[in-house]
């Protein structure tokens, strides 16, 4: 019997599920929490940790899991190291669903780094206006350089205090388009961007932008994840689980 775990929170993951509802799978959709209002899924949903490696095998064993489809965030690197570990455990099929990384195009003023401290490093120490696209959750490191005015976008307002002096928030969900960001980049007089390769449409405007307006981007590497099937489209992962989604038409 199949049952499946789809691990989401990316717009991949939504067109997952509906491609999932469509072939009458049974699949539960799972969210991390990270934000207020997560979109509503056509699958059973559930929102929350699994309480680790642990946690997760219990759980998949509890639910009857025979697959489990990662469709985090790229970024979203220990749920991925979990996901790999449980199913390794339970001999669980697992496949990550992963878009492709951003590539640099002609004019891009790119400037690659491994990880959020070589980004604080990279950051020049004259103050600037640094559009900081890269969440809530590693917003600390860039304490370290106060004297840059930080442009926030974030899904939900924030519950507490940040660890930025000088910031500005904007409260907006994507997918984002280039005319929006070209022009938040011109309102706020952003000198530099920091974000994640994230890859995919929803985000990549910002990037679009920044490329017409000669704005520097320093981009951080993907994290390392352990060996595992990965493929790119919904298609792929429904071959992989024996269906076909020929009405998707996405």
């Amino acid at each position: 019997m199949t049952r499946i775990l789809l691990l989401g929170g990316t717009t991949e993951a939504s067109l997952m599920a509906q491609a999932l509802a469509r072939a009458g799978v049974d699949a539960e959709f799972s969210y991390a929490g990270r934000t207020d209002s997560p979109a509503p899924q056509p699958l059973p949903t559930r929102v929350g940790g699994f309480g680790g490696v642990p946690g997760l095998v219990a759980w998949l064993r509890d639910h009857r899991i025979s697959h489990v489809i990662d469709a985090t965030h790229p970024f979203a690197a220990q749920m991925s190291r979990n996901a790999i570990m449980a199913c390794a455990q339970t001999g669980i099929a697992l496949v990550g669903l992963e878009r492709a990384a951003w590539q640099p195009a002609p004019g891009d003023d790119w400037h690659p780094v491994p990880d959020v401290t070589a980004a604080v490093a990279t950051l020049p120490e004259a103050p600037a206006r640094v559009f900081l696209a890269i969440g809530k959750q590693t917003l600390a490191p860039f304490a370290a350089k106060p004297q840059h005015h930080y442009l926030l976008r974030l899904v939900d307002p924030p519950t507490g205090p940040l660890p930025l002096k000088l910031t500005t928030i904007v409260i907006a969900r994507g997918p984002f388009d280039v005319a929006a960001d070209n022009a938040l980049l011109h309102d706020h007089a952003i000198t530099h961007i920091v974000a994640k390769n994230a890859g995919g449409t929803g985000a990549e405007a910002k990037l679009t932008a920044a490329r017409a307006r000669g704005v520097p981007v320093i981009l951080i590497d993907r994290p390392a994840l352990p060996a595992r099937k990965v493929v790119s489209t919904i298609d792929d992962v429904m071959v992989w689980l024996g269906h076909a989604d020929t009405e998707r038409g996405v």
